[in-house]
């Protein structure tokens, strides 16, 4: 059974609510960060669901995440469902990781993964994190 999608939105108004703009939406669509749940065709029409993961990839990106990583973390959360970032458990480091930048961690049944770029891997020493909620906002 399908999972079931709620509201329908255009690119500039998924956009308004993330904080991004509508021609951000779509370039993120087109990258694979986020889908539109409700009509692929143009104009892609987005889900409430959807913008929860246009909300996350924000988060991620604005907490100086790379883009690589956000589309490393969302490929290997897809067991997660249609909506992996807001299914998943997931913080950032507080201390930057290579190159300065922090890094995805996934919470899971109280172990901490560390996102790299084999994978999930378990980390011994659990780092400081900032958990990733899910916010809606409109833009400033």
């Amino acid at each position: 059974m399908a999972a079931r999608v709620h509201g329908r939105l255009l690119a500039g108004e998924a956009g308004e609510i993330v904080g991004v703009s509508g021609t951000t939406i779509g370039q993120w669509a087109r990258h694979g960060y986020i889908r539109p749940s409700q009509s692929a065709e143009l104009p892609h029409v987005y889900s409430v669901e959807d913008v929860g993961e246009a909300a996350i990839v924000a988060a991620l990106l604005h907490r100086g995440v790379r883009h690589t990583d956000v589309r490393r973390a969302i490929e290997r959360l897809r067991s997660y469902g249609a909506w992996p970032l807001s299914e998943a458990r997931l913080a950032t480091t507080r201390t930057a990781g290579d190159g300065g930048r922090p890094r995805i961690v996934l919470d899971e049944d109280g172990r901490r993964f560390l996102l790299t770029d084999r994978g999930w891997q378990l980390v011994a020493v659990a780092p400081e994190v900032d958990e990733v909620r899910l916010r809606l906002r409109p833009a400033a």
